[in-house]
């Protein structure tokens, strides 16, 4: 535990980020609290359409989701089981498969977002 008045360190070259709970490189923290509580999203959620570099498949996007990797995962389940289509987290952003916009937005509001559509 780190005390008041104690310097923290939190990148080394040698490891990497350190978690400030442990000390440890964060790739192998031993107090998984430190993983789990990052929030990854900005609060500003948004919901868009992709085929970019996916052979001409939609893939539909929500990103900015103010959840932990914990939450987003089951949050993309319940998603993903509301749409019928298959998904994936990829860094704090959820890709369900296909054009389910109007779907993914029904169930973002009613988890208590507002989310802009693009």
């Amino acid at each position: 535990m780190v005390k008041e008045n104690e310097k923290v360190t939190v990148w080394t070259s040698d490891e990497g980020r350190v978690c400030p709970v442990c000390s440890k490189a964060v790739l192998s923290c031993i107090c998984q609290s430190a993983k789990s509580s990052v929030i990854l999203g900005d609060g500003r959620v948004v919901i868009k359409l992709e085929t970019n570099k996916r052979r001409g498949k939609d893939v539909t996007v929500i990103s900015g989701l103010p959840m932990n990797e914990s939450q987003l995962k089951s949050f993309s389940r319940l998603l993903k089981k509301k749409c019928g289509a298959g998904g994936t987290v990829k860094n704090g952003i959820i890709e369900i498969q296909g054009d389910k916009r109007d779907s993914v937005k029904s169930e973002v509001i009613e988890s208590g977002f507002n989310p802009k559509v693009i």
